[in-house]
């Protein structure tokens, strides 16, 4: 796990010459529009509660000037880990700063912890893992690569969470994190290593390592990966982003598992961010059902309700069936994106069944955030470096590194000579490594087996937040 090879920026995403389908010319000039409308200096507080920023010191810039294809028509088929993409197709976090997006619907983590019955636990469990993913919709820019030793701290009293992670492997490019409630109520950890894979006119993410999730007043752990991700168009026509796949979530105290259907896009587009699922006990007893959107919306019925509701749904749609084909040329305008290049069109939003409860909805975005590389308001304040910040990170922390800063700032050909300095700094530091046969070693997570599925994982090692960071590693 600690043999490493030459470093290259791993590929994570990708984004269009035009996202929003509207750019001006302003976006290619550095510095010229200030978005953030917060003076720099003490932050602002409101009723004793601190403010974040809620807007990007720039814009994004456009990255018509670059030609993807060039790149990566090499590398069909191929796993992405050492491609190098220029700056332009980035954004402006570290991939550790994403993880961090885990956190934004944390009141569902909170709200399960309050809740007094298992099943509504596991309900609003599997909301929290549904809305995890949710702040991925249109972003289609990669995040950076972090460095190795590379971490990440968040504390927000307003949520009720602490967060570090600490990139624990190169080769391959591993992230650990852990997270707890400033009330003692739950800890969330795990670690991932995204494998990737370029398919022609897709970029496919398949999720590996395991998302572990307790609730301490109950004693329960709740594990789960997440689904697979694809970016649709990275050659051609304007990227899409959807999900598949199924989602086990586990509650390793009472057996109880919640199965949930990512739906791929279909022929027609038709099943595009639908999530479907149920809840079922450890005989499979099917209790709860959970429908809806990862972009927008979960809801869920009593399994008796549900299907009761889709009898009459197929009988009263049984004659119709005659009317649905309207001929080829409808066929064709319907195609997904892979088939014509164009987006699949969003079918209605989700019909929602009488009776159902609504589990999670997703947190709509700042107005500006089509020029923000389509951050939610959370992801906005991820990077935002306070004043007097730098004194009580560690020297490793995401916000002090320079290239993302110069991104963030607008600043690009800083931001691509920083990058460089950087990788190659990285690449003296594995040589003397080398030389002196000496191993690295992590500073706040170890490998080790998971508690609860036992299979490999990064744990955290403790004491981060003791802020004893003497002997941090120079990677700046």
């Amino acid at each position: 796990m600690n043999g490493e090879e030459e470093f290259f920026d791993a590929v994570t995403g990708f984004d269009s010459d035009n996202s929003t389908g509207e750019f001006s010319e302003a976006n290619k000039i550095s510095g010229m529009i200030d978005l953030d409308t917060s003076k720099s200096g003490e932050r602002p507080q409101e009723n004793g509660i601190q403010k974040h920023r809620t807007a990007l010191p720039a814009p994004m810039f456009t990255r018509s000037d670059f030609s993807v294809w060039s790149i990566l028509k090499k590398c069909i088929g191929l796993e992405l880990s050492k491609i190098t993409m220029p700056i332009a197709f980035n954004e402006p976090l570290s991939f550790l700063q994403r993880i961090t997006e885990y956190m934004e619907h944390v009141y569902l983590i909170h709200k399960a912890s309050n809740q007094p019955q298992t099943l509504e636990r596991m309900q609003s469990v599997a909301a929290f893992a549904v809305s995890a993913v949710a702040s991925q919709w249109e972003r289609t820019g990669k995040p950076f690569n972090p460095l190795l030793g590379e971490t990440y701290e968040l504390i927000r009293e307003d949520l009720g969470f602490r967060f570090i992670s600490e990139q624990v492997s190169h080769h391959p490019p591993i992230s650990a994190f852990y997270s707890e409630g400033l009330n003692q109520d739950f800890m969330f950890h795990g670690s991932i290593y995204p494998k990737l894979k370029f398919w022609g006119k897709s970029v496919e993410a398949e999720p590996r390592g395991t998302i572990t999730l307790e609730l301490l007043k109950h004693n329960e752990a709740y594990t789960w990966t997440n689904p697979t991700c694809c970016v649709h168009n990275v050659i051609l026509g304007q990227l899409w982003i959807e999900q598949y796949g199924v989602v086990e979530i586990l509650n390793h105290r009472t057996g109880d598992k919640c199965i949930l259907h990512f739906k791929p896009c279909g022929l027609f587009g038709k099943e595009l961010h639908r999530v479907e699922g149920y809840i079922q006990d450890k005989n499979r007893k099917k209790l709860f059902i959970i429908y809806g959107k990862w972009t927008e919306c979960l809801w869920g019925i009593d399994p008796v309700s549900y299907e009761s509701y889709k009898k009459h749904e197929r009988r009263s749609e049984h004659p119709r069936k005659a009317k649905m084909d309207d001929g080829p040329e409808k066929a064709n305008s319907d195609m997904p994106g892979d088939m014509t290049d164009n987006v699949p069109v969003t079918q209605e939003t989700v019909q929602v069944i009488p009776g159902s409860k609504l589990l999670w909805r997703i947190n709509s975005r700042p107005p500006n955030s089509a020029q923000m590389y389509n951050f939610t308001s959370f992801t906005v304040s991820l990077n935002e470096l306070e004043s007097g910040m730098e004194k009580t990170l560690p020297p490793t922390d995401c916000r002090l590194r320079p290239d993302i800063r110069g991104m963030e700032n607008g600043n690009m050909d800083l931001a691509s000579q920083e990058k460089e300095r950087l990788e190659e700094k990285q690449r003296e530091a594995r040589k003397e490594r080398a030389k002196e046969e000496a191993e690295w070693r992590t500073r706040w997570f170890y490998p080790g087996n998971n508690p609860y599925t036992g299979t490999p994982d990064w744990l955290y090692a403790g004491d981060y937040f003791e802020r004893n960071f003497s002997d941090c590693p120079d990677i700046y």
